[in-house]
């Protein structure tokens, strides 16, 4: 056990990583410090509750989230927008600048072709249901993004809102979102708090459409740290099955000023986004880790199995390694792929021009600056059709909620990502807004549940005694960033990193206590990444191979016998955590 006077600094835990989790490192931290007095600067007695009323509750306001509300609304159903941020102006989305469409007129590939190369890239891993929606519908989503002005700044907000103004859907932001409502079987809302008066929201809904994004570990240096995987955990919590925790993404930030997020992205944010073509590539896995824990740091960025191959074999060789991350053949490249007519957006990152779109184009990289999130669209709700329903009757789930496997567990489609959310986005929230037409009457929820419900969320105001979810986030970090376990895997590391989880889980999570509002959003909010580390944890465990971005040096091989699966995470009757195999070419059990 640690003793309080010593600490672990930041040099020396990016040392310990091999380089590669530099962008996570925290300051000094006893890990054995004692529980503290809470002294709430407001009071939870003077909360107000308010109850909202409406057929379809979108929760999220980025892409997915605006094509979600759009089409319920076309639909005919009573649609509002709940958001933690500013609708186009938080989450992933303000930084995504190039979305993919499919223009049948002028592809170099038929859709066919585009589905085959997509799953090639992704070892099979893709849903392919999923790929071929994204090149049917994206073209259309496109056009109507043009309509709205989001190709003419480099800022959403104003024509995000356009639509949604046009067609007066409300819009609440800065709302905290921390309880999915199930009754009788079905979801029937969603509550949660204002993060800027004392004041708790309950929406009543027919539907829900989850649009809330990926999350990650609160890491430095990539604009996720607002994202902690909060749909999903709400979702699990009240029985959802999940999927997709063992992917890692494989986005670096630069060497220098690792930990400052516009440093490294401001390049990106002020391009206004353009279209990307049908291009394939197998990009972004963990080849970078491979490297920094074989051959040690500086590590520059380069394609994956390139010019550096020749080096790693030989570290490989010397050092008794097993191979690293397998590449598809048709997707090495001995080289940097030809430049793109267009520049501008992430196009740099596979051009030789400067740096001027995302970082660490040039020059020495650090990995761990999106720790604890996977590859866009391969984690999140398992859908158990097309249209994004969960395996909860009336929750749907689109963009990086839904584990819908579009581009599988690597990087395929340069702007997949932001075309896959407006996608799935329009066609759950069509779908929504027919299903909470079939939902006939008023919705009645048990005042006895919803007293509950605000209970829970008030808990750490009202605790006298714990841990700050400050310090518990940093002692998570410590565990879980390191590239020796969540990146470059093996059992024993695993084993280690899920027992300080565990005893997090189990000790520290009822005992997280805030004194304002914003410490109450974080105590929320360092419950979730905990539950996510969990289910990353088990969920590489048990997957004994090693597949796109999940590598495992104990299982170095793609093990086409036992593994042409997803594995899906839910709890079993008794609170435990159950993870079991959904075969790739099926959807999942359900009833």
């Amino acid at each position: 056990m640690m003793k309080p006077e010593q600490t672990l600094s930041r040099r020396q835990f990016i040392g310990i990583a091999g380089g590669i989790a530099g962008a996570a490192a925290f300051a000094s931290i006893p890990f054995d410090a004692p529980a503290q007095e809470n002294k709430p600067k407001i009071n939870s007695k003077d909360f107000t509750v308010d109850n909202r009323e409406l057929d379809v509750l979108i929760i999220g306001g980025g892409m997915a989230g605006l094509f979600a509300a759009v089409k319920a609304h076309h639909a005919g159903s009573k649609t509002l927008i709940v958001s933690k941020g500013r609708v186009g102006s938080s989450g992933l989305t303000p930084f995504a600048k190039g979305i993919f469409s499919y223009d049948k007129d002028n592809a170099i590939m038929s859709i066919d072709e585009f589905v085959a190369q997509v799953t090639e890239s992704a070892i099979q891993t893709n849903n392919p249901v999923f790929t071929r929606q994204l090149a049917e519908h994206s073209y259309a989503r496109v056009q109507e993004l043009k309509a709205w002005g989001f190709f003419d700044s480099p800022l959403y907000h104003h024509s995000f809102m356009k639509p949604l103004n046009e067609r007066n859907i409300p819009v609440e932001e800065r709302i905290m979102i921390t309880h999915l409502l199930k009754q009788d079987g079905r979801v029937v809302g969603a509550s949660g708090f204002s993060l800027d008066e004392l004041k708790i929201v309950h929406y009543h809904a027919k539907t829900v459409v989850l649009c809330t994004g990926s999350g990650g570990f609160k890491p430095s240096g990539f604009p996720v740290c607002d994202l902690t995987h909060d749909g999903t955990i709400m979702a699990y919590k009240i029985g959802a099955k999940v999927t997709g925790k063992e992917w890692n993404d494989g986005h670096p930030g630069s060497a220098k000023n690792s930990g400052s997020c516009y440093d490294n992205w401001h390049g990106q944010i002020e391009e206004k986004p353009s279209v990307t073509a049908a291009e394939i590539h197998h990009d972004l896995g963990v080849d970078m880790n491979y490297q920094a824990y074989t051959q040690g740091a500086p590590v520059m960025m380069m394609p994956p199995q390139h010019a550096g191959k020749s080096e790693q074999n030989q570290a490989a060789k010397l050092d008794s390694f097993p191979a690293g991350p397998f590449v598809p053949d048709v997707f090495k490249r001995s080289g940097p792929p030809p430049r793109p007519q267009e520049e501008g957006f992430i196009r740099t990152l596979i051009s030789g021009k400067g740096h001027s779109g995302p970082p660490g184009m040039g020059g020495n990289q650090v990995g761990g600056s999106s720790a604890g999130m996977a590859i866009h669209k391969s984690e999140g709700l398992v859908p158990i059709n097309e249209q994004g329903l969960s395996t909860i009757p009336g929750l749907y789930a689109a963009g990086d909620a839904l584990g819908s496997y579009m581009s599988g567990g690597i990087y395929t489609q340069i702007g997949s990502s932001l075309a896959g959310s407006a996608v799935q986005g329009a066609i759950a929230g069509e779908a929504a807004a027919k299903d909470s037409l079939n939902v006939k009457g008023k919705l009645t929820v048990s005042e006895t549940y919803l007293a509950l419900v605000n209970q829970q969320i008030l808990a750490p105001l009202t605790r006298k005694q714990g841990y700050s979810p400050a310090w518990v986030t940093q002692v998570l970090q410590g565990v879980m960033i390191p590239n020796f376990v969540l990146y470059i895997k093996k059992e024993r590391m695993m084993q280690a990193a899920l027992a300080y989880v565990e005893e997090l889980n189990e000790h520290h999570v009822p005992m997280l206590m805030a004194d304002d509002l914003h410490a109450l959003r974080l105590a929320h909010e360092t419950e979730n990444m905990i539950v996510t580390a969990e289910m990353k944890l088990k969920a590489s465990i048990m997957r004994t191979e090693s597949r796109c971005s999940h590598y495992r040096l104990d299982y170095p091989d793609v093990d086409y016998e036992n593994w042409q699966a997803w594995i899906n995470i839910s709890k079993d009757t008794n609170g435990n955590m159950r993870l079991e195999k959904q075969h790739f070419d099926s959807w999942p059990n359900f009833s």
